[in-house]
């Protein structure tokens, strides 16, 4: 395929939301607007839809999690945990599934309340307790899909809770950080309605937002009294705004409408560099696959097709259509990766490997291997979806497949993702194409476990291997960290043998910027640390 044929389908320009004008405040930090790849703003009430990108933009800026991302290390370690809203966390040594969590004192909620123990049981009411005033029937399954785990929990003292997991699970500070508080005195003032809430929120985080225009943007103003002194931001403001159509961001980067864009197109890359404009590229924990349907019924019920698929596509090919802003991935985790461990199989570009199997599974060109996938339009993690697919689409063909796509916008694919594989959200199709994480030790429990079938947790095509299954609530029941890390890379190494998914690209997380924005430092997360930010 040639690159401008690829291009070509990559994104058509659009009309820009209406944007606010950048001004500098008394501090001189400035406004910083930026522009996502989501479709439409994600949801300001403390549970952000549109995947991480909603986490990154209007999770972790107005919000607190109970423990927080550490995004001021090294930035050549993906980046690990720290406290938050829990100060501490320890098991309970007389209970193997209770923990008890120590709650920060001294902090208060952008309305003025204060954060404490019953403002903690609040918030995971909302997100478990579904006979409680608070309950968000809409949005809690976002964050129970991962946090699956949790049992009860319980108010110990002003200064202590207690969560108590359904089976013994090491990596529970982990999850944690994808539970964020609010305020439940504004959740009152507003009239005890999370859609009010989303208009005027409250939380603790290093921002405040200010002002919500539905599906325009959102500005949030540095928050002067936060709990966390050394991360009080410079910014005087920050905008975020949605923008699916990679075309559009660019123009809008070049006008000075924004300062900052995710995913630039991978073409635009090098006149964006020529022009004076800071493109960051940097690795992170993430991947690109197939999640495949390995239920009766579908043709990845099947190993040998399954492996097929992982033998016919050429990732190398594909990185080089994408300009470099991605990286061949042959597993979850990279090779390299602690948790990668030691795989018989080598995937790599071999057609005619991919049609010996193929044969093997009774496809051959009487009987063509059939199936339809659902790609998305843009969203978090989603690089250029419809382009790539088109690539993939064409390598599938040499080897005698035929692979149909089922266009839908991203929370379409949310949804579908977190739904059983016969459900109607999932349109009846065979695989999923949705950019995933591994951020925290537990992912592949998540993705891969029998315990972990959808709709309770992200494994949608209900892959099922005993020893996998083991594996993984071997590592989780363990607090030993070596043995934690034999345990994950054996589990992994089976996971690519059985070839659970189609195994694609690792993203590089591509972002063009400004020169005018200073003191961004990339990492290895799927967030980002906007305090030490300004815009000159």
């Amino acid at each position: 395929m040639e690159r401008r044929q690829f291009l070509a389908g990559a994104a058509v320009a659009a009309a820009a939301p209406a944007m606010p004008v950048a001004s500098a405040g008394a501090a001189g930090g400035g406004t910083l607007r930026i522009a996502m790849t989501a479709a439409d703003l994600p949801s300001a009430h403390g549970i952000p839809n549109n995947g991480f990108e909603g986490y990154r933009f209007l999770g972790y800026i107005p919000y607190d999690a109970l423990v927080n991302w550490d995004l001021l290390h090294d930035p050549d370690k993906p980046a690990n945990i720290t406290p938050g809203l829990f100060t501490g966390w320890k098991p309970d040594p007389s209970h193997p599934l209770r923990w008890i969590f120590t709650v920060r004192q001294g902090v208060k909620f952008h309305d003025g309340s204060d954060f404490n123990a019953d403002a903690v049981i609040f918030n995971l009411g909302r997100i478990y307790d579904d006979k409680s005033p608070q309950y968000d029937a809409t949005s809690a399954p976002i964050v129970r899909a991962a946090v699956s785990m949790v049992d009860k929990y319980e108010k110990v003292d002003d200064t202590t809770i207690a969560i108590t997991t359904k089976y013994p699970f090491s990596f529970l500070p982990w999850l944690l950080t994808r539970v964020l508080m609010v305020s439940p005195t504004q959740w009152q003032a507003v009239g005890k309605s999370w859609a009010e809430f989303g208009k005027k929120p409250s939380g603790t985080g290093p921002f405040k937002i200010t002002r919500v225009v539905p599906g325009q943007y959102i500005e949030m103003v540095r928050n002067e009294e936060y709990w966390d002194r050394d991360r009080i931001p410079k910014l005087d403001k920050l905008v975020v705004m949605p923008m699916a159509e990679a075309t559009t961001r660019i123009a809008a980067l070049r006008s000075g409408q924004v300062d900052w864009i995710e995913v630039p197109a991978p073409d635009s890359i090098p006149s964006l560099k020529q022009a004076g404009f800071t493109v960051t590229t940097w690795p992170y924990p993430h991947t690109w696959p197939y999640v495949l349907n390995t239920e009766e019924g579908s043709i990845f019920k099947d190993v040998r097709v399954r492996q097929a698929v992982n033998y016919a596509i050429d990732r190398e090919g594909l990185c080089h259509l994408l300009n470099g802003i991605a990286k061949p991935a042959v597993g979850l985790y990279p090779p390299g990766n602690a948790f990668f461990g030691d795989p018989v199989q080598k995937y790599g570009y071999d057609p005619a490997k991919a049609k010996a199997l193929l044969a093997e599974a009774g496809y051959g060109p009487d009987k063509p291997a059939k199936a339809k996938i659902m790609i998305s339009t843009s969203g978090s993690g989603q690089m250029l979806p419809i382009p790539m697919n088109e690539f993939l689409q064409q390598n599938f063909a040499a080897v005698g497949m035929q692979v149909d796509f089922d266009v839908v916008e991203w929370g379409t694919m949310l949804v579908a993702i977190r739904s059983l594989p016969g459900a109607p959200q999932s349109h009846g199709v065979q695989g999923i194409n949705i950019s995933l994480s591994s951020v925290d030790p537990s992912t592949m429990f998540r993705y891969y476990a029998r315990d972990s079938f959808s709709p309770t947790n992200y494994n949608w095509g209900h892959f099922d291997n005993a020893e996998i299954t083991d594996l993984l609530k071997q590592a989780q029941a363990t607090f030993d960290e070596a043995e934690q890390t034999r345990l994950l890379a054996k589990a992994h190494g089976k996971v690519i043998d059985e070839a659970a998914w189609l195994f694609i690209v690792h993203d590089l997380n591509p972002r063009a910027m400004s020169k005018q924005v200073r003191g961004f430092v990339p990492v290895q997360s799927w967030f980002v640390d906007f305090t030490r930010i300004t815009v000159a």
